[in-house]
């Protein structure tokens, strides 16, 4: 990514008068040199002069000329219109409740914050990988969908728009089947956003869906074989005796594993997909399948919900098992009839899970820093 020594001012026309960013690796010379003009600080990291004196705006403008090359800091006067605007627009234009958040990068390092949330195989990937995005709205639908809008870098009347990852899922850059980001401009952005993007979003999230449920089913499976042979032949893989008591302990630990680090993510991703418009539980031949693995789910979540995933006396060890095993079963048995109806999830349905501990997301989304 391309960093700069010096210190930026870009100024912005904006609905409440006149706002500005401080960048640059100096950036502290810039946002001084506002703070000694008269520009107010907002808790966004944005600075702006209000509309309703005219006088005062003309007297910080003039002071900051001055202020900023005293301060060894540049000022531009940007021919877009403010980002928070058009967010702001957006989100009331969008179907549905959507809300606008504002970040700022001031240090062309800090936007590298972005990237493990960035879900994208397109233009927004790259511009924040690879250019300079000094600051960014993030539009939110207040029911998990998260999308970041930025200025097309090298391209002064486009926009680029794409998703941010779901926060359960882990690390998203790199990750080929994720939607590709809108490239538009501002008239253009949501039309773009509710008649192209958001559909090819939805698709790409039941894909990944599809594929984390697939991969978990195929290794439970894949454990339940061993465990099977394992119980058959009453012998480890080393083909030593196995203690009768030790069938217990075994079964305990698959049937934990299976829990713990499996079947949690059917828990997680299944009511999507179980949902009446996702398009393998809207297929009329696939009802009875559906209604065997929501009523699957709807024990398994009674029984997390009862019992927790902790239990400390063997009896209620045994309750759990006997409870929870049978909603196992059933998505072992229908899950594949269900999620055979998305190919791209079957091929990605290999690589779904990583091989070794899943490396996560730092805790909430990036904020800019002041």
């Amino acid at each position: 990514m391309p960093t700069s020594s010096d210190a930026r001012i870009t100024l912005f026309s904006s609905s409440t008068g006149i706002s500005a960013f401080a960048q640059g690796e100096q950036y502290l010379w810039a946002k001084t040199a506002l703070e000694i003009s008269g520009f107010q600080h907002r808790n966004d990291g944005t600075y702006f002069l209000p509309a309703n004196n005219p006088e005062d705006t003309r007297t910080a403008v003039a002071d900051l000329l001055p202020a900023a090359e005293r301060h060894q800091t540049t000022v531009i006067t940007s021919t877009r219109r403010f980002l928070g605007d058009i967010a702001d627009d957006l989100a009331a234009r969008l179907p549905g409740a959507w809300s606008a958040t504002l970040s700022v990068h001031s240090h062309p390092l800090w936007q590298e914050d972005l990237v493990p949330w960035v879900w994208d195989s397109g233009e927004l990937m790259k511009a924040v990988q690879q250019a300079q995005v000094p600051y960014a709205a993030t539009l939110n639908n207040g029911a998990g969908i998260e999308l970041l809008l930025i200025e097309r870098p090298g391209h002064p009347t486009q926009y680029v728009v794409g998703a941010l990852t779901t926060e359960d899922f882990h690390d998203s850059s790199g990750e080929p089947e994720a939607p590709h980001s809108l490239v538009a401009t501002e008239s253009d952005l949501a039309a773009g956003i509710t008649e192209r993007f958001l559909p090819a979003y939805q698709q790409a999230l039941h894909t990944r869906r599809s594929a984390a449920v697939a991969a978990v089913l195929d290794r439970i499976r894949v454990e339940y074989d061993a465990w099977k042979v394992l119980v058959a032949s009453r012998r480890y893989n080393d083909v030593s005796p196995i203690a009768i008591d030790a069938l217990g302990v075994q079964t305990k630990v698959f049937l934990d594993n299976a829990w713990d680090n499996y079947f949690l993510t059917v828990l997680q991703h299944g009511p999507a997909l179980l949902a009446p418009d996702a398009p393998g539980a809207a297929l009329p031949e696939n009802a009875a399948v559906v209604a065997r693995l929501a009523g699957a789910l709807a024990d398994a979540e009674a029984v997390q919900e009862e019992l927790g995933r902790d239990t400390d006396t063997p009896l209620a060890r045994q309750k759990f098992n006997a409870r929870m095993w049978p909603a196992v079963e059933i998505w072992l048995a229908d899950g594949d009839t269900l999620l055979s109806t998305n190919p791209l999830a079957a091929s990605r349905r290999q690589s779904a899970l990583p091989s070794g501990p899943p490396r996560g997301l730092p805790p909430g989304r990036p904020a800019h820093r002041r």
